[in-house]
This record gives C-alpha cells, sequence and structure tokens, in this order.
C-alpha cells in the first residue's frame, strides 16, 4: 500500500527546522562562547554554511531513492554491506547521542524548577521516552507545524525584546580566544544541524518531493541559522560573560535580564518543547536503524522483533533507550556534543561521496527528481570541509572516531560478511539482469528487488512449485543459434498462452536487443511481459550442446519467464527465486546429471526448499 503524499512545504520547513532547534540553542550557546567568545556567533553561521554541500547531496540521493530511509540505505546501496554497516552504526549512534543531549538539556531546565540533580531528571525522562515508544505514541504532522511555528515566534520575541538592551562592550574583543577557536568551536556546535536531514524518511510522502523537500531544508537551514545569530547575539549582549561561560540555560536566563520571570518563564517551556520533539523523535528515529540492519543480515535476529501488541520494535528501542541513558549517565556534556558532532559529519562526508559514486557510475535506475548544483566541486568542498573539521574537533575526537569506525568494520569482518555477502551477490546478480529492462527499472520496483531479496516472501512453498511442476522443459542435445532457440520456445508457449507465436518471439529478440540476459557464463534468464492478465509462465532449458547468444557467448542453463505485464512485482519475485537457485555451490553438477524433465524440475525444486530451510533456520 503508497502512503499518501500529504507533506507540503510547510509540513518539511517544520520537520527540519523542529528537528534542529533543540539543545543546540537553549543549551550550547553558553559551552560555545567559552571555547569562541563572542566569535560564535560566526561558529554557528559557519557549520549552517559547511552543512549545506550536504543538504544538496541528500536531497538528490532522497529524491531519487523516496523509500530508501536515510543514509544507511544509499550508503549501503552505493558502497555494499561493508560501508553500509558502518554507517547504519554512526546513524544510530549519532540520532541515539542527539536525543540523549536533548534529554540533558531537558534535565537542565527542570532542575532548575525541582532542585534535583540534571542527570537523575535526564534519566527519568530517557525512561518516560522509551515507554512511550515502546507502546507506540505517534507524532502528528499538524501538531509539529504548530510547535515550530510558536517556538520560532517565542524566539522572534526574544530577539525583538532583547535587542534594546545589548552591550556592545560584551562583543569586545571579538576574537578573545583567538580567530582558529571559531573553527573548532564550528565543528563542536555542527550537531545543532543534526536533524536537518530528518525529512529523508518523509520523502515518499511529500508532494512533489524534487521541489519541496531540497526548498523545504534549504529555507529551514537559512532560517535556523539565522535565528541561531540572532538569538545568540542578543544573549552574549545581556549576560555577564563570566556568567554565559557556564551556564547550561544560557537563553532563559537572558529572558530573564530583559523580560523577567513572565518571559524567563516562556522561554523555558518553548525550550521544553523543543527537548520533547527532539528526544522522542531521536528514540523513535534511531531504533529504527538496528531493525533495519537486523533485517539486512548485519545484526542478529532479536533486533527484529515486534511487540505483538504494540507493533513496536521492543527490543531494538530498548536497546537504544539503554545506550541513551548510559551516555547520560556517564559521558561528559561536552565530550558527548564532540563525539556526536564527529559521527554526523563523517555521515555528511558519506553522502557526498555517495552522490559522486552514482553520478560517474551512470547507473540507470538512478534517476533523482533534484540534482545538486556545481556537480562535483560541491561535493568535493563537502568532504574536504568536513575533513577540516573533524581534524579541528583535536586529536582525541579523531581517534575516537577512527575506533568507532574500526569497530564497525571488525563487526562486520565477525558477524555480517558471510550473512550479507550471499544476498549482494544475487543483488548484483538481479540489478545486472534488470538493469536496462524499460519495465523494471523504476525507483520503487528496485527499492523492492532489494526487499525481495532480504525478506524472500511470497515466491516460496506451494506458489512457486506450482510453476515449476506446470512449467515446461526443453533439453536441447544440439546447438542452436538464439534465434531458432526462441523461435522454439515461443512455440511451446503460444499454445499455453494462447498468443501468436510470432509475437511472443518478436518479444524474445527485442528485449535481448536492449541487453543481454545472459548473466554470467553459461546461464542465461530470457523474460518478457504479455499483455494478458494472470500469467506467470516458466520454462526450463537445459542445453548441453550450447545455445549461442550475441557475442558467441555459449549458453548451457536457461530460464525463460513469461509475466503478465503490470504485475512487475510478481516477476522479480520469480527472477529472484529463479537467480538464487542458479548461486546453489552445487546446483550446475545435479542440473547436468538429471536424467529427464521429472529430475530437472526436482532439481530446481529441491534446490530452493533447500535455501528456504537454510534461511529461515538462521535469519
Amino acid at each position: 500500500m503508497k502512503l499518501k503524499k500529504e507533506l507540503t512545504l510547510l509540513n518539511i520547513f517544520c520537520v527540519a527546522t523542529g528537528a534542529m532547534i533543540s539543545s543546540g540553542l537553549f543549551i550550547l550557546p553558553g559551552l560555545a562562547f567559552a571555547k569562541a567568545g563572542p566569535a560564535v556567533i560566526v561558529s554557528y553561521i559557519l557549520a549552517g554554511l559547511l552543512c549545506i554541500p550536504t543538504l544538496l547531496s541528500k536531497a538528490e540521493l532522497i529524491t531519487a531513492m523516496p523509500k530508501a530511509g536515510g543514509d544507511y540505505f544509499y550508503i549501503m546501496r552505493g558502497f555494499g554491506p561493508l560501508f553500509g554497516t558502518v554507517a547504519g552504526f554512526c546513524s544510530w549512534f549519532s540520532l541515539s547521542l542527539k536525543g540523549a543531549f536533548a534529554l540533558v538539556g531537558m534535565g537542565a531546565y527542570l532542575s532548575m524548577l525541582t532542585q534535583m540533580p540534571l542527570h537523575i531528571i535526564a534519566f527519568i525522562c530517557c525512561l518516560f521516552f522509551v515507554i512511550l515508544n515502546l507502546i507506540g505514541i505517534k507524532e502528528a504532522g499538524r501538531f509539529q507545524v504548530f510547535l515550530v511555528l510558536g517556538l520560532l515566534a517565542i524566539l522572534l520575541t526574544y530577539v525583538l525584546w532583547g535587542v534594546k538592551t545589548v552591550n556592545l562592550l560584551n562583543f569586545s574583543p571579538f576574537f578573545s580566544k583567538g580567530a582558529g577557536s571559531m573553527f573548532a568551536t564550528a565543528s563542536f556546535v555542527f550537531i545543532s544541524y543534526g536533524g536537518l536531514t530528518k525529512v529523508a524518511a518523509l520523502a515518499e510522502e511529500t508532494k512533489n518531493p524534487g521541489r519541496n523537500l531540497p526548498l523545504g531544508m534549504i529555507l529551514s537551514i537559512i532560517v535556523t541559522s539565522v535565528f541561531y545569530a540572532l538569538v545568540i547575539f542578543v544573549t552574549i549582549g545581556v549576560l555577564d560573560p563570566e556568567h554565559l561561560r557556564s551556564s547550561l540555560t544560557p537563553i532563559s536566563d537572558g529572558a530573564g535580564i530583559f523580560g523577567g520571570n513572565i518571559l524567563k518563564i516562556i522561554i523555558s517551556i518553548g525550550a521544553f518543547l523543543a527537548f520533547i520533539s527532539t528526544a522522542n523523535s531521536g528514540i523513535m528515529t534511531a531504533s529504527r536503524y538496528p531493525l533495519g540492519m537486523s533485517r539486512d543480515k548485519l545484526l542478529p535476529h532479536g533486533f527484529q522483533k515486534i511487540s505483538s501488541k504494540f507493533k513496536t520494535p521492543y527490543v531494538s528501542i530498548l536497546f537504544t533507550g539503554s545506550f541513551m541513558i548510559l551516555a547520560i549517565l556517564f559521558l561528559k556534556l561536552e565530550l558527548l556534543v564532540k563525539i556526536a558532532s564527529s559521527i554526523l559529519i563523517l555521515l555528511y562526508i558519506f553522502a557526498n561521496l555517495t552522490v559522486i559514486l552514482f553520478r560517474e557510475s551512470k547507473i540507470s535506475s538512478y534517476r533523482p527528481k533534484f540534482h545538486s548544483p556545481f556537480y562535483p566541486y560541491l561535493q568535493i568542498f563537502g568532504i574536504l570541509s568536513g575533513g577540516f573539521l573533524l581534524i579541528e574537533m583535536g586529536t582525541f575526537i579523531v581517534f575516537l572516531t577512527t575506533l568507532f569506525l574500526l569497530l564497525g568494520f571488525i563487526w562486520y569482518k565477525v558477524y555480517a560478511q558471510k550473512r550479507a555477502a550471499q544476498d549482494s551477490a544475487l543483488i548484483h546478480v538481479l540489478e545486472k539482469l534488470v538493469a536496462k529492462d524499460r519495465e523494471l527499472t523504476s525507483d520503487n520496483l528496485l527499492t523492492e528487488l532489494k526487499k525481495i531479496v532480504i525478506q524472500r516472501e511470497g515466491i516460496v512453498g506451494k506458489e512457486f512449485q506450482r510453476l515449476i511442476e506446470e512449467g515446461r522443459v526443453l533439453d536441447v542435445d544440439s546447438p542452436l543459434k538464439m534465434r531458432d532457440f526462441f523461435k522454439e520456445v515461443s512455440g511451446m508457449l503460444s499454445k499455453d498462452l494462447n498468443i501468436n507465436s510470432e509475437e511472443l518471439f518478436k518479444k524474445f529478440v527485442e528485449r535481448e536487443k536492449e541487453s543481454s540476459t545472459v548473466i554470467e557464463k553459461g546461464l542465461a534468464i530470457p523474460h518478457i511481459f504479455v499483455e494478458v492478465k494472470n500469467i506467470a509462465k516458466v520454462v526450463l532449458v537445459r542445453a548441453k550442446a550450447g545455445i549461442i547468444f550475441p557475442g558467441d557467448q555459449l549458453v548451457h542453463t536457461a530460464f525463460i519467464l513469461v509475466g503478465s505485464s503490470g504485475e512487475h512485482v510478481l516477476h522479480l519475485k520469480i527472477l529472484a527465486a529463479i537467480a538464487q537457485i542458479t548461486q546453489s555451490s552445487d546446483f550446475e553438477k545435479k542440473w547436468f546429471e538429471a536424467k529427464d524433465e521429472e529430475e530437472l524440475k526436482h532439481v530446481i525444486l529441491l534446490t530452493e526448499r533447500e535455501h528456504f530451510t537454510r534461511r529461515t533456520k538462521y535469519s
């Protein structure tokens, strides 16, 4: 079932903006001011500007793969399961830490009212949101619009009211910590823009995504950067520098200076609403990464477990919530921010690399509705600037980031490689098979292709057994040219399908002209569509002497598939099942040792059954 395309430009703008304006504004300015002085304003603007190349790259990627679900899918698709594993861990790690950061923010503001320790409050809040996610609480898009517009109105009130009382002497000297600190602080506050591309998960539900996604993201980063700069300008101007350096509630403190308790309470309420949105969405979004990685066999099967009562991935949610609690209790706030920013920068570098990879590989199915301008210069700038920001974070953070990457590589080698290799090889074979097939290269169908291979649903058991048992077998003893072979197959199928043999022959020849259906040495899977409803027909072909395909390719095994036009997913499932069978190590030996038609069919059915049994056992 397709999701309704109901999200407008305003929805996209509000989701992206709401995901950004949180702890990065209400908690971080004091810590950042201690590092850069008044130049922290430039640090925030610089961090926003350095997001733009990645913003445009991600906009291209998510309009090309609207069902992708973010960084993990397109990095997995572009670079393979090794980098996909690392990207999945990075995405989960970064989102979890950003959620933990928001929970620390909630703790800081609530501690003013309750006098309880900040970390204890954050711990309790984390438990609360884990429980909410376990029972399936959902956010409404309309509420997000009101929340964000209300938050922007509160911040605008803060700026217009406070600018009158700004003391310009607080900005002198502007580079009190040195000009170099401005760049290091830009790395530090980079997490403030971490929610920008959360809209990737909403691409399928967006009206006119080629326009609204990139435009909504661009407007969001411009508006957010401007608000960051203005709010921090006012805050620096009204607070004593010594107080600002040590404050975890700088915006509320600033409001108290010129607006009294009323404005301070309003700002605190605005901050609290922002923390709620970010913390809840952090757990909700981050917990989906272990679920997806488990389905791709990169994590243990247990992460796929779904609550029968609430229909939520409870193992993944509990795992994510537990990690966030550990981060809250044992990581110093500054270290938490630095690690989260470094992982986010790393993901942004990957996004720019992925656009270059897809563009240069000329993949026919890569058809984004939005193309990033100034390619490849913008992407190269994004990669280099990301590397520069990582270096500016310091040796220790670079070491921790490298260690994290190394752990991801080790996990892949020790656990995931063998489990993912077979599916990756099969995806490669199938993509090669359908790469230039005009009826099978839509974005949604190639996304479906991956899902079919991973889940292997709907084409096992009785359905596949019926197709093979009712299918035809052609056991060729003498050499044949391809056209003669297609004529013989067309004549055979003509009677079964009640379609003119010349029409079938013409379709087979035209399909072969589009691209060869020879997928590897000795094996071909010619497949066509016909304008007849509810048709799925398979012909098994063994040619010991060989069938001569174009380029003098000698084919000894062929599977002919005829399907109804419009039944593309079923067609792909049958192709996936056949391709999977041919990848089995002992298939060829059994195939050529079979004595008659019944044994040939038995080889296919037995191999499929064995594969399905193994998959059920080890998945």
